[in-house]
C-alpha cells in the first residue's frame, strides 16, 4: 500500500514535513494542513506553507477547504500559481467553528453543496482531485447519499476517516461503516484513523486488501517511523526511536529558532509536538517536558527524557 502523511493544523506544516522527509522518509506523499478563503483573503501563513521555495518534499498536495465553488476557486488559482496539479478537498474536518461554516464535515449533511463541488471539480481536468471525508457530521450514514455524487466526480481517490465530525476523536473508529463505505466507493479508497502501531497498519490491510493505501496523522507524529517501520515490516527499538527523533528534533530546532522569539514562542510551538510524540516515554520525563517555562529547562527536559527512551 501506500503511505500518505495527513494534514494536521498546526503541527504538519512545511518546517515538519522537510525535516521529518529528510531524517524518517517512508512517505509516498505529504498533505499540507488545509487553506481557507475567508474574508476575501488568503492567510499569508497558508500561502507561505504551500509556497515551492519553502517546501522540499516531493509528492506535496495542497489542501483546501471550502463550502463552494465561489471559497474553492481562488485557492485553485493560488496552488496552480505554484505549480501543483492535485488538490485534496477537506470534507473531515470536525473544529466546530470549520464546521458551523459547513466546511469540512459540516458540509457532509448537505449534498447538494458537494454536488456543486464536485461540479467545478470537473470544470478543472487539469487538476487530480480528491476527497478526504468522515462518515459524516451527525449520522453514519450521511456518506451514502453523497456516494452518487462522489462517484460521478473524476476523482483520483477518496479518503475516509471513519468517525462522525461531532465525535472528533473521543470515540473508536467505526470499522463496520467502513467497510459498507469501502464496498460501495468506485473510487480508490484510503484508510485514515487510530494507526498507531505497524500492528494497527497491518491490521487494516488484512482487513482490506484493495486498499489505495492508508494515511497517517496522530500515530505519524507519536511514532514518525511508522512509514519506514512498514517499508521494512521490523518496529525500530526505542533506541533507534530515539536517536531519529533527537535528529529530527534538533533539525526543527534549527529551523525554527531564527523565526520564533523567546521563551513563549518558541515553547508555544515545540511543546505541542510532545503532546503526541514517543506516547511510552517516561510519564516524569514527559511532564518536564510539557511543563517546562525556558528553552533552558525545555532542551534539558528533552534531553533527560531521551536519554531516558
Amino acid at each position: 500500500m501506500k503511505i500518505y502523511s495527513a494534514p494536521l493544523q498546526g503541527f504538519t506544516e512545511a518546517v515538519w514535513r522537510n525535516v521529518h522527509a529528510a531524517v524518517f522518509g517512508g512517505i509516498d506523499g505529504y498533505y499540507t494542513p488545509f487553506l481557507r478563503y475567508e474574508h476575501g483573503e488568503i492567510r499569508n501563513k497558508d500561502i507561505r506553507d504551500i509556497e515551492r521555495k519553502n517546501n522540499s518534499v516531493e509528492n506535496l498536495v495542497p489542501q483546501v477547504i471550502a463550502a463552494n465553488p465561489d471559497e474553492m476557486r481562488p485557492l485553485l488559482n493560488l496552488i496552480a500559481g505554484e505549480g501543483y496539479s492535485r488538490v485534496d478537498i477537506n470534507m473531515g474536518c470536525s473544529f466546530p467553528l470549520q464546521m458551523r461554516k459547513r466546511h469540512g464535515a459540516g458540509l457532509l449533511p448537505y449534498p447538494e453543496l458537494v454536488a456543486e463541488l464536485m461540479k467545478e471539480v470537473a470544470q478543472h481536468p487539469e487538476v487530480s482531485f480528491s476527497v478526504k471525508m468522515r462518515l459524516g457530521c451527525n449520522s453514519k450514514d450521511e456518506w451514502k447519499e453523497l456516494m452518487p455524487i462522489l462517484n460521478d466526480a473524476p476523482l483520483r481517490h477518496v479518503t475516509m476517516h471513519p468517525r462522525l465530525g461531532i465525535e472528533q476523536y473521543k470515540k473508536p473508529v467505526d470499522v463496520d461503516a467502513f467497510t459498507e463505505f469501502y464496498t460501495a466507493c468506485k473510487h480508490p479508497v484510503i484508510y485514515n484513523g487510530d494507526l498507531n502501531s505497524l500492528a494497527d497498519i497491518n491490521r487494516v490491510e488484512q482487513l482490506f486488501p484493495g486498499l489505495k493505501g492508508i494515511m497517517l496523522g496522530r500515530g505519524l507524529l507519536a511514532n514518525p517511523a511508522l512509514g519506514v517501520e512498514y517499508r521494512t515490516g521490523r518496529e525500530l527499538t526505542n533506541a533507534e526511536l530515539g536517536n531519529l527523533v533527537r535528529q529530527m528534533h534538533d533539525a526543527l530546532m534549527r529551523e525554527l529558532t531564527p523565526r520564533l522569539q523567546g521563551n513563549t514562542q518558541f515553547l508555544s510551538k515545540m511543546k505541542p509536538y510532545w503532546e503526541y510524540l514517543l506516547p511510552d516515554m517516561l510519564k516524569r520525563d514527559k511532564k518536564a517536558i510539557l511543563k517546562a517555562t525556558t528553552i533552558e529547562k525545555y532542551m534539558n527536559a528533552v534531553n533527560d527524557g531521551l536519554a531516558g527512551y
